[in-house]
């Protein structure tokens, strides 16, 4: 019975290897990620006797190297939760912090909780990079929000309100009319500087060109709401360089995004149960990748509780003696990406206001309780998951059968 702890660092780990009553078999010592010392550790750990178990913190990226080369050699691997063992052992009033301590800890763990050592089992290759898709895409998604707002931070100043000219969503592209107006027109000036049938005969040009429907009441609009803005910053050379910059760097985030996008589509449509989640009310192209992303396979998940946990959208109870509190909020403790997918999908489900939707008529029910938009937008995508759990757990078991 041997349990080797393994504290995990990049580009290194610390080894060390313990047995019960506190024997230490093998002192810590250092193996780096390549393929070489990787091989030498496999053959080290096989010259144990007994059964051989290791264990290791969740830390990010860095564990799946050496999770991944010792499940593939056959070692009973365990990837656990940082929060679960940053607290077991602190039974000293000094607090030491080493490698080689957070080694040992890590194995006494192990044979702490021999029985009930979760078993790391690798990501398919399609939920993995799908998953590592939605996380790039998540990035380039704050980017370009940052990005956007400093573009109109900067019109606020050369072309008041010309992010409000234009209505019409984005194009498959990621590109947006009002981002281009300004490509081409970056200042006020360049509308109202021209006379109302010179403007419009210049803006259906622009819609020809870049292949936008031309109206000329629009035309009008947006050459009286130029007309009547006042702009801070000086029509120059300076001023159109700084905008068309903060446009170039816009649509290239822009079409990043789209392309991520795209992709996440069809690694998502190559799983099993792709048409059962489309199928739900309030998914969509954008929404649907993104809750499959999050949540993987629902069957490493074994009920529809550990699923709203690993959501992070579950109230623990609290309960001591006589108290016992009835009303307690979330405990946040899961992904925090699935939690705003599915604050997005309540928010779709919600403007739509399906009738006939069960998680709707159950959020209805709620709202005409009094209860507050927080408490009800939570309970409802607590709902949604669980139907999303069962059907999807159904459909896929039905395809093994």
């Amino acid at each position: 019975m041997n349990c080797v702890g393994v504290d995990v660092s990049k580009g290194k780990s610390m080894i060390a290897v313990m047995r019960p009553l506190g024997e230490l078999v093998i002192p810590p010592f250092e193996v780096g990620h390549t393929g070489i010392e990787l091989c030498e550790l496999s053959s080290r750990l096989r010259e144990l006797g007994g059964e051989t178990r290791v264990v290791m913190e969740a830390t990010g990226n860095y564990h799946l190297p050496v999770a991944s080369f010792l499940y593939d050699s056959g070692f009973y691997v365990s990837v656990v939760n940082a929060m679960l063992v940053h607290g077991y052992g602190n039974n000293s009033l000094r607090r030491a912090k080493t490698d080689k301590k957070d080694a040992i800890k890590l194995a006494n763990y192990g044979l702490d909780h021999w029985l009930a050592l979760p078993r790391y089992i690798p990501e398919d290759e399609v939920r993995l990079m799908l998953k590592t898709t939605y996380r790039q895409y998540q990035q380039c998604a704050k980017v370009q929000t940052m990005l956007k707002n400093n573009l109109i931070s900067l019109l606020d100043t050369a072309f008041p309100d010309a992010n409000r000219l234009f209505t019409s969503p984005a194009r498959a592209d990621g590109s947006k009319k009002w981002v281009d107006f300004v490509a081409a027109f970056p200042h006020c000036e360049c509308v109202c500087g021209l006379s109302e049938k010179a403007f419009a005969a210049k803006y259906q040009k622009w819609c020809k060109k870049h292949g936008y429907n031309f109206s000329q009441d629009k035309a009008l609009d947006i050459y009286a709401s130029a007309c009547g803005h006042f702009s801070v910053m000086p029509k120059t050379d300076t001023a159109k360089l700084l905008v068309n910059q903060a446009v170039s760097q816009l649509q290239a985030a822009s079409a990043a995004l789209a392309v991520l996008r795209n992709e996440m589509q069809s690694l998502a449509a190559s799983l099993p149960e792709y048409p059962v989640v489309m199928g739900m009310f309030g998914v969509g192209p954008a929404l649907g990748p993104q809750l499959m992303a999050e949540i993987g396979d629902v069957r490493r998940f074994y009920s529809k509780k550990a699923l709203v946990a690993f959501a992070g959208i579950d109230a623990p109870p609290y309960q001591s003696g006589q108290m016992e509190v009835r009303s307690r909020s979330i405990s946040k403790r899961g992904s925090s990406a699935l939690r705003r997918t599915l604050f997005l999908v309540m928010r779709v489900i919600l403007q739509r206001s399906p009738a006939d939707e069960p998680v709707y008529q159950f959020m209805d029910r709620k709202r005409t309780e009094g209860k507050p938009y927080r408490v009800y937008m939570i309970a409802s995508a607590n709902k949604f998951l669980r139907i999303y759990y069962a059907t999807v757990k159904q459909h896929l078991d039905s395809l093994e059968a």
